[in-house]
């Protein structure tokens, strides 16, 4: 597991200056003002002022900064050390206040003290991790009592499907259920950066919504909400349409496959926060 962890440690510290370059993140937008969190994120976790906010596996740090800018008390962790110093430059050129952690998400308790209002993740996070149970034990350690978890991910059933054809098509091809080796990729360039003069392997597992579901039940959270919605925040397969609203979807032909989830839990204890109640947006039509 160490090896596979550490692997990927170093595909994301090759990724990070390429991606803070990139038009896919446009840091420049953010310097300038606007916020990249989208609608859906922005639903799901609601209020953050004067509220502290937990940002798991915050790469460099733009979605963290843009929730201080929304009046949260905000940290980032993150395991690539790149992305960290790249996180407190970006904080130090907007000049936003800002606490970012470099570790082992599983090794958290360990270098962060406290407690939050709020732990959110969200986007192409959980298949970088090997064990759910650990990852919720996490969540639950850094709640505070009524504090709330929020997640917004790409769904489970969206991952089985061959996102590399070139025809368009829909086509089975990973598992559904976990298995206990993970997937292993030849890595040429990046998500954010298709030219980059990157190369590598990187090492990825599937979860069911049940193990998701259930890590946080075990952890002692209360689940408040779930949803799931026919659009993604970015193309995953490279034929989907980019919409008026922002989100992609594929073509007619394919619609009505589950592509996005939200999940909105709290640790059971203490008050939530007027105004910060856990709500479902429903997908627009």
């Amino acid at each position: 597991m160490d090896h596979y962890l550490s692997t990927n440690q170093q595909l994301w510290n090759q990724r990070t200056p390429y991606h803070v370059q990139s038009v896919f993140y446009h840091v420049d937008r953010f310097q300038a003002g606007d916020s990249q969190l989208d609608p859906v994120v922005l639903d799901v976790v609601g209020d953050v002022r004067g509220q502290s906010l937990l940002h798991l596996q915050c790469h460099f740090g733009l979605d963290t900064l843009a929730w201080a800018r929304r009046g949260a008390l905000v940290t980032g962790t993150d395991f690539a050390h790149e992305a960290i110093t790249a996180a407190r430059a970006l904080a130090h050129d907007v000049g936003l206040a800002a606490t970012f952690v470099c570790c082992n998400l599983y090794d958290l308790p360990q270098h962060l003290n406290g407690q939050f209002d709020i732990v959110f993740t969200s986007h192409g996070v959980l298949s970088w991790l090997p064990d759910l149970t650990g990852w919720a034990q996490v969540i639950a350690h850094f709640l505070k009592p009524g504090g709330r978890f929020a997640i917004v991910e790409i769904h489970p059933v969206a991952l089985m499907f061959d996102e590399h054809r070139d025809d368009a098509t829909l086509q089975l091809r990973y598992p559904y259920f976990p298995h206990p080796t993970p997937l292993c990729w030849e890595e040429q360039g990046s998500y954010a950066a298709p030219d980059a003069p990157l190369r590598g392997v990187s090492y990825t597992w599937n979860h069911s919504l049940a193990e998701i579901l259930g890590a946080l039940l075990t952890a002692g959270l209360t689940l408040d909400a779930f949803t799931e919605y026919p659009y993604m925040a970015w193309a995953f397969f490279p034929w989907m349409e980019r919409q008026e609203d922002g989100y992609w979807r594929l073509p007619s032909s394919q619609a009505g496959m589950p592509l996005m989830f939200s999940l909105q839990a709290h640790k059971p204890g203490g008050h939530t926060r007027p105004g910060t109640a856990p709500r479902t947006l429903l997908p627009p039509r």
